[in-house]
């Protein structure tokens, strides 16, 4: 793709909030060995195409991994499928989204509690943010606090200890929404979505980009 993919786009999103060293791993590489919860400042986990209802091999392995480091307090941060994934290790439930497709620019409004979060304390109780994905988390994980809503996704953010997961995408600004809009547009307007009007409203999100931010200078 001409910018790269998920992990330059969260790298180029994160900026100078992180000065350290980046390392990558595929997790759908059985063969590729997990790192230790303790080996790093913190960890993302990237979107994907795959979906986490087909319980694959390797997504239980790294299921399996996200619940030993969240016990271990680790910083987390799970973004789309990385949340749903998340959600799934700790004991939540994902499944195909009932109310449909939701992608484009949407609202994410802020959960009650999310004002004393360290994350989420110092966003709008209402911003913008790029969404594309099918699945949701239709039940949080015990002991799971939701963080922020939107029109179809009930539980878009929530925590459990230093564990994050947002299912929207803070990397994805709106050139990078709008790419997606244009590849997608068969589908899009074959589910009866606007696909004209998500387009025109697709934009930047700054303040989803600075969520982001705020979880790299934590950890560091």
């Amino acid at each position: 793709m001409e910018r790269g993919e998920f992990t330059r786009w969260i790298q180029d999103g994160i900026g100078e909030a992180w000065d350290g060293r980046w390392s990558e791993i595929d997790i759908r590489d059985m063969n590729a060995q997990l790192p230790d919860p303790m080996a790093a400042a913190g960890f993302i986990v990237t979107g994907s195409a795959s979906s986490v209802t087909e319980r694959a091999p390797w997504m239980l392995r790294a299921e399996a991994w996200l619940r030993e480091a969240t016990l271990l307090d680790r910083p987390i941060l799970g973004i789309c499928f990385g949340h749903q994934l998340l959600a799934s290790a700790l004991g939540g439930i994902v499944v195909k989204n009932p109310r449909g497709r939701e992608i484009g620019t949407v609202k994410v409004r802020l959960h009650d509690g999310a004002e004393r979060d360290l994350l989420f304390r110092e966003l709008p109780s209402a911003f913008h943010a790029n969404a594309t994905h099918v699945d949701t988390v239709v039940e949080l994980p015990k002991h799971a606090e939701r963080l922020a809503t939107t029109a179809l996704d009930e539980n878009a953010a929530f925590r459990v200890r230093r564990a994050y997961g947002v299912q929207f995408h803070p990397e994805i600004d709106g050139h990078l929404m709008r790419g997606y809009l244009h590849a997608r547009k068969e589908v899009i307007v074959a589910e009866g979505l606007p696909h004209d009007d998500l387009l025109e409203t697709a934009q930047d999100a700054p303040h989803a980009i600075d969520l982001m931010k705020k979880f790299a200078k934590k950890v560091r």
